[in-house]
């Protein structure tokens, strides 16, 4: 019996290093056995270490070190519970050297619980669901240390490394176990809800703020997982990720896992079925459209992106509104966001029909047209770029009665007064293939654009006269008082002296 026992725990090597130790890398070694301790540990000493650190009931009751291949499948379930109750210990990775050996236990453990659900053909009674969800529950939920980064607002500039939990040994098969589990077809999901239920799938939420990458990538499986297994929790998960969603874009502008959460709802939005319901159409305008505010959009760009084209496969009438949503978001200040929302507005166009087209066609190449003005040249450029597109330039040609007026301008005043080459050899190729496309309509654009120009010009003069002869004037008027003083370039010496 304690031979058994002894050789289900690990040994420690000064030439290889504690086992129990989290690597600072990106993952774990994971090994079959922790081979055996050193003889000169007492088998006794190693049942009081266990007795201190397990709980009492677990090393009294059915040995968890056992292997599931040395007991009957009859005594499997209440093995797999054991086990279960004895990763329920949670220990303090801060110190490596402070209890490696039950560290190791607890790996073991874990390692073979892992294996048992991947190799379980049976279904898992109620006690052993509720037995996983608490030992996940006591592991997993935990609060965060307090972030002391969260000042810079999370943009795209921030480049500090990521922070890496130290019980991530232990806390990776947690998870594993966890998506192998929720996974399995042994658990019956109207069972399995119950103690998966609405309060656990929040903690697991607010997981997601983890700065540890690993965590997140972990959390995304499973919840997606999640999502897949329990039907009757869809509409909950929908809900609550939306209000991680509200809670970020109006209130704290910081959350670590809205890329993740948003590849989840990318596969969750093209499993919509049509027609869509007025509930998912709420969220595209007042959660993802949204989304598109924050400064820190372009660490998760990409993400939404996909889920905005998604929505548009399913239902294509949707595109005039998502353009003028982005548009009412579009930013003025921030040269980067301009580029990624011109990106991202090629991509949306190139699913756009032709009567969706002309619902937002003037205000958008309104704002492209002030774009291809930018001094910033790659806004200018990201936006001039939009022409090497066939299918927008097919609705552009389609349109061009109305697009031309609204975008010449804009390319002449580039041609006359932007600095970068670049940029005018671009203007100069749109430009051409405006000729190409109507001669007469381009000239009548030119002509139009040279009147507005002398028009301009001449109120400016105009202006500048106007100005100067009130000039004039406030300088022969006599101060008196705290009368307030309009003061020319050249202010008269009595003027001075009334004021000194």
């Amino acid at each position: 019996m304690w031979k058994q026992f002894l050789s289900k725990l690990p040994r420690k090597s000064s030439a290889s290093g504690d086992s129990g130790q989290c690597s600072n890398g990106t993952g774990i070694q994971r090994t079959a056995s922790l081979g055996s301790v050193p003889p000169s540990r007492p088998a006794s000493a190693i049942r009081r270490m266990s007795s201190a650190v397990f709980p009492s009931s677990v090393v009294a009751g059915i040995e968890p070190l056992v292997s599931f291949k040395d007991v009957p499948n009859s005594e499997k379930q209440n093995l797999f519970v054991s086990k279960l109750s004895l990763c329920c210990v949670v220990f303090d990775f801060s110190d490596p050297n402070k209890s490696s050996v039950e560290k190791d236990i607890k790996r073991q453990a874990l390692l073979d619980l892992i294996e048992f659900v991947e190799s379980s053909s049976a279904r898992f009674s109620e006690a052993a669901i509720a037995a996983c969800a608490r030992m996940c529950t006591i592991n997993l939920f935990r609060a965060f240390p307090p972030n002391y980064r969260s000042g810079s607002g999370g943009g795209e500039g921030d480049e500090d490394e990521p922070m890496f939990d130290p019980a991530w040994c232990h806390l990776q098969l947690v998870y594993e176990l966890l998506l192998k589990f929720i996974g399995s077809s042994s658990l019956d999901a109207k069972v399995g809800k119950k103690h998966f239920d609405h309060s656990f799938i929040v903690k697991l939420l607010n997981l997601l703020d983890s700065e540890d990458p690993r965590e997140r990538d972990c959390l995304k499986t499973i919840l997606h997982r999640i999502y897949g297994k329990f039907m009757v929790h869809r509409p909950f998960i929908r809900k609550a990720v939306s209000n991680i969603f509200y809670q970020f874009v109006f209130e704290t502008d910081r959350h670590n896992g809205i890329a993740e959460l948003l590849e989840v709802f990318g596969s969750v939005i093209s499993g919509f079925a049509l027609p869509l319901k007025e509930e998912h159409k709420i969220f595209l305008w007042r959660v993802l459209i949204p989304l598109h505010k924050p400064k820190s959009v372009g660490l998760y760009l990409q993400q939404l992106t996909y889920c905005v084209t998604q929505f548009l496969e399913k239902d294509p009438k949707l595109a005039s509104s998502i353009i003028v949503g982005l548009l009412k978001y579009w930013p003025i200040t921030n040269c980067q966001k301009e580029v990624m929302f011109l990106s991202e507005i090629e991509e949306i166009l190139e699913s756009t029909s032709q009567a969706e087209f002309q619902k937002c066609m003037v205000p958008l190449f309104r704002r492209i047209a002030h774009c291809i003005m930018s001094s910033h040249f790659q806004v200018a450029e990201r936006a001039l770029f939009v022409w090497n597109n066939d299918h927008i330039v097919s609705l552009i040609a389609q349109n061009r009665q109305v697009i031309m007026p609204l975008i010449v301008p804009a390319l002449e005043h580039n041609i006359q007064n932007h600095w970068n080459q670049a940029v005018l050899n671009l203007t100069l190729n749109v430009k051409k293939m405006f000729s190409e496309m109507d001669q007469d309509l381009i000239s009548s654009c030119l002509a139009k654009y040279k009147e507005d120009e002398e028009k301009r010009v001449s109120l400016e003069v105009k202006r500048k006269l106007t100005w100067e002869k009130l000039e004039s004037a406030a300088a022969f008027q006599p101060v008196t008082g705290h009368t307030a003083v309009l003061v020319g370039h050249q202010p008269s010496a009595n003027m001075i002296a009334t004021l000194i």
